[in-house]
């Protein structure tokens, strides 16, 4: 048994804390990995500029590729970093054929150098990680996604591969933060801007806008949402404000992707009390009700 501990730049107050806690032992196996997880060295096809600060990157990765399910993510590793070591975690905004594609927002020096790389170019990719969304049954709820920014992308897939139809309400700061809006139309969803500054769509939080459409009628509806922590927080408020079921794509830093490392942890409920999981192997997804956003005392 390994008692494992790593400190990873970024952290969240409320990872600082889970420092605190009593240390998590955890026994190191091959069985912790995922199955269907595959490195492999992958090709990029094509790298846009979709907006000011977000790009889609498109790898071809045919191991990976046929093993994504809407939620998962994959760890890149950027070699012109020199902190190459440590992959960064993304989502996969599309998986098809023996390609997967990556929208991502420049926010920090690695995301930077990966802005950089042109096609032809390779990356080491692991893959595809993580707990994902469940998919919406053709006579289950109807589906409602929210995404709050770069959270898009982690709901795009789920959109394209759900059986049914719904609505997709979508946030950010400013119209440029507003992606994928098209394309989503372009499924047959409904979709519902809002922006903070009041560029474009209704002027507020998105979850102003879900609040007034749930009010109206609640019934036999189902919540999807990633985005920033206070928003799924929000989310996860009105999910119990009207009994509704929800699943969150949690917004944690994660260093290794395997369960290894231990930074990604979050407080969840259990039968028994709470307990910690890790968002890179039991999540990102959990269920709403199962996520603590305030740490027992």
């Amino acid at each position: 048994m390994l008692r494992l501990l790593l400190f990873c730049r970024g952290q969240s107050a409320r990872q600082a804390t889970a420092r605190a806690a009593p240390p998590l032992t955890l026994g190191v196996s091959p069985r912790m990995l995922p199955s269907t997880m595959v490195e492999e060295s992958t090709e990029i096809l094509a790298h846009e500029r979709v907006t000011e600060s977000y790009y889609l990157l498109t790898l071809r990765a045919p191991g990976i590729a046929p093993r994504v399910q809407p939620g998962q993510f994959a760890h890149l590793r950027i070699w012109s970093r020199p902190d190459a070591l440590l992959r960064r975690p993304f989502s996969i905004y599309q998986a098809r054929g023996d390609t997967i594609s990556i929208l991502y927002k420049v926010v920090g020096k690695g995301t930077a150098a990966l802005a950089r790389m042109q096609p032809g170019e390779r990356l080491d990719a692991l893959g595809p990680l993580g707990h994902g969304f469940a998919l919406p049954s053709p006579d289950g709820p109807e589906p409602i996604l929210v995404a709050g920014g770069y959270g898009m992308a982690a709901l795009y897939l789920l959109a394209e591969r759900s059986p049914r139809r719904g609505i997709v309400f979508v946030g950010g700061r400013r119209r440029t933060d507003i992606l994928c809006e098209a394309e989503f139309r372009a499924l047959g969803w409904e979709v519902r801007p809002a922006t903070e500054d009041g560029s474009y769509g209704v002027r507020g939080l998105v979850t102003e806008p879900l609040q007034v459409e749930l009010q109206r009628h609640a019934a036999h509806r189902k919540l999807y949402a990633c985005g920033p922590t206070p928003m799924l927080r929000a989310v996860a408020r009105l999910a119990e404000a009207f009994g509704l079921p929800a699943e969150l794509s949690l917004d944690e830093h994660m260093c290794c992707g395997m369960g290894v490392c231990l930074t990604c942890v979050v407080p969840v409920r259990t039968d028994g009390g709470w307990e910690y999981q890790r968002a890179c192997t039991e999540g990102p997804v959990f269920d709403a009700r199962q996520v603590l956003w305030e740490i027992p005392a």
